[in-house]
C-alpha cells in the first residue's frame, strides 16, 4: 500500500498521509533561470512540481550578472504566463531602453578602438540574472536551504527519491538537475570523476562598479548598453551596463565589465590564493594595454575595489563517458548542469531556456500518456545533447581563438555571430 500511496501522490501532486517523504510529479533541483523557467512551464500545464534550492533565498549570493537572450526568447516566452512575459522589459539592465528589433554588438580592436565587426543582435534582451530569477519565481513552490545529497531509485522503476542534508526526502516521477555548472545532480548520476566540470586554461576578472556622473556619461557614450573587444595582446573584454535605477542620475548606474586571458592550469594553481588586491592589480595592468572604455574604467577603480576572478570551464554532454543513465526517464539534466559552456559567444541562457521548453513538452507528453516516460526523456536528451553539446564545443573553440590574434578572424563569433549552431550549418 505504501508504494500505491506514493504513486498516487506522483500523479496528483498531493502529499500522502503518514509517509516519511513528500511526493510530487516533478522535482527540480536548483532555482536558477533554467529550473525556474521549467517550473513555470509545468505550472502553466497543470503539472505538480517542487523546486529545491541549496541557498536560503534567491538573493543569498552577493554576486549578480547579466545575460543576453536572443534566439531563445521564443522558448522563454512560451513557458511564462502572458502577464509575466509582459514584464520582461522591467528586468533588463536599463528598463528605460526598449529592446531594438534590429541591433548589433560591436566588436572593437581592444588596442586601437577600431571597429572589427558588428554581430547582428536583433531583439536582443540584456537581462539581469537576479531580476530574471525573481520574476520566474513568482507563484512557485520553492523549498530553500536544502542541499541534495543522494538519489535512490525504486525497484519497480516507477519513481526516484531525493534526500537532502535537512528536511524530508522528496519522491518524484522525475528528478531534473538544473543546479548549475558545478551540478551535484550530475555528479550523483555520473560519479564525481565523470560528472565534474572541466577547467580550461583561461581566466577572467569581472568588475561591477559605479562612477561619478561625469565618468559614467563618458563610459556610456561608447554604446548605450554593451560592446566587446579583442586585444591583439591576447585578451578578450566586455563592457556594458548592469543597472540603471535612475536615468537622470548617472552616478547611480552600475557598469559590468571584464577582461579574460589565457592562463595555464599551472598558473591558475600557483595564483589560487591571490588576494583581491593582487587580482585587481593584475587586471589594472592588463587594462593599460586597452583603449577606452576599458582603460579608463579600470584606472578609475579604487585600490580596495572588490573584483570577481574565475577560471573558465565547460562540460560537454556529448563527450565520451558523459552520457548518463536516466533510469527509465526518472532523472535528467538541463541548463548548465547538462552543458556548461564558455560565454564569449553569448549562448548559455538561450540553450538553457530552450532545454526548459523542450523538457516541459516532454513531461507533458508522458504526463498525458502520449509517450512513455522513458521515451519522452530519451528523445529530449538526444535533441539537447546534440544541440547544446555542439555549442559547448563551438564556444570553447571560440574562446581559444578570440584569445589568439592570429586566429581571431576565423573564430565562430566572427564568422557565425550568435546564431544557433544548427542554423549556421543549414545556412539559415
Amino acid at each position: 500500500m505504501g508504494i500505491l500511496r506514493r504513486l498516487s501522490g506522483l500523479l496528483t501532486g498531493k502529499r500522502p498521509v503518514a509517509e516519511p517523504t513528500t511526493t510530487v510529479t516533478i522535482l527540480v533541483v536548483g532555482a536558477g533561470s533554467t529550473g525556474l523557467a521549467l517550473a513555470q512551464g509545468l505550472k502553466k500545464a497543470g503539472i505538480p512540481c517542487i523546486v529545491v534550492e541549496k541557498n536560503e533565498s534567491l538573493d543569498a549570493q552577493p554576486r549578480d550578472w547579466n545575460m543576453g537572450l536572443h534566439w531563445g526568447a521564443e522558448s522563454l516566452q512560451a513557458l511564462m504566463p502572458e502577464d509575466m512575459w509582459s514584464r520582461i522589459q522591467s528586468i533588463q539592465v536599463d528598463p528605460s531602453t526598449p529592446t531594438a528589433a534590429e541591433d548589433a554588438i560591436q566588436f572593437l580592436n581592444g588596442q586601437t578602438g577600431e571597429l572589427m565587426t558588428s554581430v547582428p543582435a536583433n531583439n536582443f534582451y540584456r537581462l539581469r540574472r537576479r531580476k530574471l530569477r525573481a520574476l520566474l519565481a513568482d507563484g512557485l513552490d520553492i523549498r530553500y536551504g536544502v542541499r541534495l545529497e543522494k538519489i535512490e531509485y525504486s525497484k519497480d522503476t516507477k519513481y526516484a527519491t531525493a534526500s537532502f542534508d535537512k528536511g524530508p526526502s522528496i519522491t518524484a516521477s522525475l528528478i531534473v538537475g538544473t543546479d548549475g555548472a558545478r551540478s551535484t545532480t550530475r555528479e550523483l548520476i555520473l560519479g564525481p570523476k565523470q560528472g565534474s566540470i572541466r577547467t580550461l586554461p583561461y581566466c577572467a576578472t569581472f568588475v561591477q562598479a559605479r562612477f561619478t556622473a561625469e565618468q559614467a556619461l563618458f563610459l556610456r557614450k561608447f554604446h548605450p548598453l554593451y560592446l566587446a573587444c579583442i586585444n591583439p595582446a591576447g585578451y578578450f573584454a566586455f563592457f556594458g551596463l548592469h543597472d540603471v535605477p535612475d536615468t537622470k542620475r548617472p552616478e547611480t548606474w552600475t557598469f559590468f565589465f571584464y577582461i579574460s586571458w589565457h592562463s595555464s592550469l599551472e598558473e591558475q594553481e600557483a595564483t589560487a590564493k591571490w588576494s583581491n588586491a593582487q587580482r585587481l592589480q593584475q587586471v589594472k595592468e592588463f587594462s593599460a594595454q586597452f583603449t577606452d572604455p576599458w582603460k579608463s574604467a579600470f584606472s578609475w577603480l579604487p585600490d580596495d575595489k572588490e573584483v570577481w576572478y574565475m577560471s573558465l570551464t565547460d562540460f560537454d554532454p556529448g563527450a565520451e563517458g558523459h552520457r548518463w543513465d536516466n533510469r527509465g526517464g526518472r532523472v535528467t539534466l538541463a541548463g548548465d548542469a547538462a552543458h556548461a559552456m564558455t560565454y564569449q559567444r553569448g549562448q548559455g541562457l538561450n540553450h538553457s531556456v530552450t532545454d526548459a521548453g523542450k523538457l516541459a513538452g516532454a513531461i507533458q507528453d508522458f504526463f498525458s500518456g502520449r509517450k512513455t516516460r522513458g521515451d519522452a526523456i530519451r528523445l529530449y536528451e538526444e535533441e539537447m545533447i546534440a544541440r547544446a553539446g555542439e555549442e559547448v564545443r563551438m564556444s570553447t573553440t571560440n574562446t581559444e581563438m578570440v584569445h589568439d590574434w592570429q586566429k581571431v578572424l576565423r573564430s565562430p563569433i566572427m564568422t557565425k555571430g550568435m546564431m544557433k549552431v544548427h542554423d549556421n550549418e543549414s545556412g539559415n
